[in-house]
């Protein structure tokens, strides 16, 4: 089954894979949007049926050996798929595969006056607080990334709750179902020299299948791949971090019945002369988008 299949070409690429390996196969082919689905049943015949549903709702004639999908955003998990994922995932057979099967976010402190003033020009709240994808350029990192969070699938604690087990909220859409997606994370960083903070860089590391994995991380960038541009988090008022200082940058991924966001705040601290490390007093931002004032994704 290939989820979110849009126009087809993550089914092209089943069909080939199959071809190349010998084997007969049997594709669903689902997508909800109306104007993106799949234009070539013409073409595919009987080896691919084509569902025009929301994968959270659709009810599957059959099991599946493998649920392909490509919902990551520059996040990973940005453009909701761990909650379209959740939904899908009773599809697969015991022992069947989703592919993806993991995907990690990323973050690292950024320097970058154009990216600040680009945002700012805006003079509002809310662009001040929302992620923007963005081609990197005119940016100095101030420290590699590190890992906040990690999504795997197929997720057993969906199954306890669709089950009526867990927290007893059983399938999507009633409030509650979600809470599982919650996350929060402190990552620190060692600022080496003198720097301005202007924002956040967000990136995605995922494993499709065993070992093979796709990657916009710096460190590990799938060579030759353009499909997805890191995120910046902007920071309302630039923080000053002195040399051999240390930043922590606290995340959360939150959500109720209707959305999913993000909020995000920097921490930096000093390293008193004995090695205390203590935050920097009044160089700690605000928490920004509480509550998903901002910038949200809908559920």
């Amino acid at each position: 089954m290939v989820v979110g299949a849009g126009r087809g070409p993550l089914v092209e690429r089943v069909l080939k894979a199959a071809e190349a390996a010998g084997r007969n196969v049997r594709v669903y082919a689902v997508e909800k949007n109306p104007n993106a689905v799949v234009t070539k049943e013409d073409e595919w015949g009987d080896r691919v049926e084509v569902v025009h549903c929301d994968m959270r709702y659709w009810e599957a004639p059959e099991k599946t050996d493998i649920l392909v999908s490509e919902l990551l955003g520059s996040f990973g998990d940005n453009e909701l798929s761990p909650e379209c994922l959740d939904g899908a995932q009773r599809f697969i057979k015991d022992g069947g595969i989703s592919i993806p099967s993991s995907y990690t976010a990323y973050v690292s402190p950024l320097s970058s006056t154009k990216l600040y003033n680009e945002v700012s020009a805006y003079g509002d709240q809310e662009h001040l607080e929302t992620p923007y994808v963005v081609k990197f350029k005119a940016i100095y990192e101030l420290a590699d990334p590190l890992p906040v969070w990690k999504f795997d699938h197929p997720n057993p604690e969906v199954d306890a709750l669709a089950n009526g087990m867990g927290n007893g909220m059983g399938q999507p859409g009633i409030p509650g179902f979600n809470e599982h997606n919650v996350r929060d994370a402190v990552a620190s960083f060692f600022i080496k020299q003198d720097a301005v903070l202007h924002g956040i860089a967000g990136y995605f590391e995922a494993t499709l299948y065993k070992n093979v994995m796709i990657s916009i991380h710096p460190k590990t960038h799938s060579p030759g791949m353009f499909s997805w541009f890191p995120l910046f988090f902007p920071l309302k008022t630039p923080i000053y971090l002195p040399k051999n200082s240390i930043l922590d940058l606290h995340f959360w991924r939150l959500c109720d019945a209707r959305k999913v966001w993000y909020e995000w705040c920097a921490v930096p601290k000093v390293v008193g002369g004995g090695g205390d490390v203590t935050p920097l007093v009044g160089g700690a931002s605000e928490v920004h988008n509480v509550g998903g004032r901002s910038s949200w994704i809908g559920l």
